[in-house]
């Protein structure tokens, strides 16, 4: 009796956790209800898809029929796509066509959204507004203490991104005010920095891409964004293919999928072959066994691995800067990059090999003793990367202790340096195994 009723136990529990893990169905929460009804009027056809909570991507939409490479996913009417256009036809619009020098597609749609939330119940675009993100993951919405923790160029990167939108919030005040017209409530209050920020992040990691035709209102700044409405409820991942775009004959944004997915999981599309790194700056995501991370050796670090009494250093130097070979330098999945190694072997060229750096460069074979250098030299980096991820790794630790605000943000950075330490780990492992090899 026990063991039936032990197995019927395990039975249940592994039938829970592939629901769990095939996804919760969420079409029967309200504002899901009502983004459907709200399409429905726009003339989005109800599709195979259902917005569901997965275990480890959080929101996204699961299949209800099993999908076959080849088949649209999703065809989302003109109607319902937010862009540049739409602003234009607002209230907005009018102001936006007299101000000079003229606002930025960007700005346009940034400021619709944040107009559009501030009416509430009032706008037409209240059903998508209420399934949008409250706050984002973006860099730009890290504290200090966090961005502190991210790896060196993405750290720089968030930092002009938050400097970025700063300056936008600052150069667009004075739009911004004369908007006052159309507000009871000060425009000061309603376009404060927060509501910006919010809004460039919603534009920024939900817009798809489509291009309008150059208007003479706007900046000369490409005008490529559309807002998708339901459609931007599917995730990232690295292993799927689709096939995106405007279809001029249906007027429609259409989804074709190139992979294969069962019925009740999540549909994926593919955001580009991005790293993790361009992930979370761009998304504020961080992808797991991404085919396309890396991490990156920073000059400073690669440059410490070259002999401070060579003579030729910076002759080296200086013909790896005017080469290009002194940024974008990785270990991967694959171990060191076809950068990283020729930058490595320059660095390592003996006095009498030094009129060889050309070929090196193009990838040529030049002696023993130089590859085995620079072998020994990118090991050397790799062991004193991963070190480094490591020490990251116990600092997060103690602060998800410490501070409790900042869990969610530390999660996922803890996410990405643990993805970067499983990539240093394989990359020592290729490393070791190439240096037996010479």
């Amino acid at each position: 009796m026990k063991k039936s009723r032990g197995r019927t136990g395990r039975k249940r529990r592994r039938k829970h956790l592939k629901s769990f893990r095939d996804g919760v169905n969420c079409s029967h929460k309200l504002e899901y209800i009502k983004l459907k009804k709200w399409l429905k009027e726009r003339g989005f056809e109800d599709s195979n898809l259902r917005p569901a909570e997965f275990w480890e991507t959080g929101r996204g939409l699961m299949t209800t029929k099993p999908l076959q490479a080849g088949d649209l996913i999703i065809s989302l009417p003109e109607k319902c796509l937010l862009t540049t256009s739409t602003v234009l036809s607002s209230c907005l619009g009018g102001h936006i066509v007299k101000w000079k020098p003229p606002v930025s597609p960007l700005l346009a749609l940034c400021t619709f959204l944040i107009a559009e939330r501030h009416a509430g119940d009032k706008s037409p675009w209240k059903p998508y507004l209420d399934v949008l993100p409250k706050a984002y993951t973006c860099p730009a919405c890290l504290e200090p203490a966090v961005i502190n923790l991210l790896p060196e160029p993405l750290k720089k990167k968030a930092q002009e991104q938050k400097t970025m939108i700063q300056e936008l919030f600052t150069s667009s005040k004075a739009f911004f005010s004369s908007l006052q017209p159309l507000f009871a409530e000060d425009t000061g209050n309603i376009f404060n920095y927060s509501a910006l920020e919010w809004a460039w992040c919603t534009v920024n990691t939900r817009t798809v891409y489509m291009k309008h035709p150059r208007r003479e209102c706007f900046s000369l700044e490409p005008d490529v964004y559309a807002l998708a409405p339901f459609l931007d409820l599917l995730n990232h991942s690295p292993n799927v293919q689709v096939k995106a775009g405007f279809n001029e004959q249906t007027r429609s944004y259409e989804i074709w999928t190139n992979s294969e997915c069962k019925k009740h999981q999540e549909v994926f599309i593919c955001y580009g072959p991005h790293d993790n790194q361009r992930l979370l700056l761009e998304y504020g995501f961080v992808a797991m066994d991404n085919p396309h991370s890396s991490v990156y050796v920073s000059p400073d670090t690669l440059l410490e691995y070259c002999s401070p009494l060579d003579k030729q250093r910076k002759a080296k130097v200086s013909i790896l800067k005017d080469h290009d070979f002194l940024e974008n330098l990785t270990l991967a999945w694959q171990g060191p990059s076809w950068r990283l190694l020729p930058a490595l072997k320059v660095l390592r060229l003996g006095a009498e090999e030094f009129a060889c750096w050309r070929r090196v460069l193009l990838g040529d074979f030049i002696s023993a003793r130089n590859e085995q250098q620079a072998l020994g030299a990118a090991a050397k980096i790799c062991q004193f990367l991963t070190e480094e991820t490591q020490h990251v790794l116990l600092q997060i630790s103690q602060l998800k202790k410490d501070k409790e605000n900042l869990k969610p943000h530390l999660a996922l950075v803890e996410k990405l340096r643990s993805e970067d330490l499983k990539i240093l780990q394989k990359s020592a492992e290729i490393l070791c195994n190439l240096n037996l090899g010479t």
